[in-house]
């Protein structure tokens, strides 16, 4: 859940309420660690996508950083990176990232998931990480993202399946916790489990040769990953109480607890399993 979603509008105050992480202080956090993170994993998706010198890329859905700078450091000068986002706070902060790091080869620009208006068949690779997660129509949004590839050109994307969690020993606060997580994106229209339905959807989408893998983190005390679960869950703060799932109370102290379980070093936490995904774009028959 790394970025604003397709929202079937250009509007800013559509996107908005599209993203049912919101755009708070709490999730802002959130997505500034999370390219730290899950730098590990986007790499072997990388990897897996085999991308070169040269490549023109496209990190649809890209937030405030996405993986910009994985994406320029492997097209190289010679290649092409494009970031798209729909929110333009996110648009304006991916700009500063790609300045400050000096890319030369990197571009960032305000657009819809599901109709970017970039011509068809443009790009070596098309990446989304935590994009379809939360798109109300994640078939719309790989439409387009197999329109973007070139014939032969790779699709790829990296999805959470929070149905593989772990805490160990026990605690009733995380499964309390985990009750109001389900609940509250289920009534957000949040699809935790999508990781697993990722190669259904590239098959549905035409694509071909398609891989897919899962990626299992155990996280020590200390890394900022382990406490992702409450992490989200307190960016959907306002969306738990609107919905009456749980009151503020209750919230702080589910909150304070896991944290506190968390912080003991003999606790064993896997937030969840991570999808990697991807396929070709087959050419068009003549």
């Amino acid at each position: 859940m790394e970025t604003s979603p397709a929202s079937g509008t250009s509007e800013t105050a559509d996107a908005s309420a599209a993203y049912a992480l919101g755009y708070g202080p709490a999730e802002r956090d959130r997505l500034r660690r999370q390219p730290d993170e899950l730098r590990e994993d986007s790499e072997v998706l990388l990897g897996r996508a085999g991308i070169t010198e040269g490549s023109s890329v496209i990190d649809l859905g890209c937030g405030p950083q996405g993986i910009l700078d994985l994406l320029a450091e492997r097209a190289g000068p010679a290649g092409r990176v494009t970031g798209v986002d729909c929110h333009p706070a996110s648009v304006a902060q991916a700009r500063t990232f790609v300045a400050e790091r000096g890319y030369q080869n990197v571009q960032v620009v305000e657009g819809d998931a599901c109709c970017t208006g970039l011509p068809s068949g443009s790009y070596d690779l098309v990446h989304a990480r935590t994009l379809l997660v939360n798109a109300p129509d994640p078939a719309a949004v790989l439409t387009e993202m197999v329109r973007l590839a070139r014939p032969g050109g790779c699709v790829a994307a990296l999805e959470p399946d929070a149905g593989a969690s772990v805490c160990y020993p026990p605690h009733p606060a995380w499964d309390r916790m985990a009750q109001i997580f389900r609940d509250v994106t289920q009534a957000c229209g949040i699809d935790v489990h999508i990781g697993r339905r990722l190669a259904e959807l590239f098959r549905q989408a035409g694509l071909a040769g398609i891989g897919i893998e899962a990626r299992a983190g155990i996280y020590p005390p200390g890394h900022s990953r382990r406490t992702v679960r409450a992490d989200l869950l307190r960016s959907m703060h306002s969306q738990v109480l609107a919905t009456g799932i749980a009151d503020e109370r209750e919230l702080d102290e589910v909150d304070r607890a896991v944290r506190e379980h968390l912080d003991a070093p003999g606790t064993l936490v896997m937030p969840g399993l991570l999808s990697l995904a991807w396929g070709r774009k087959q050419a068009s028959p003549q």
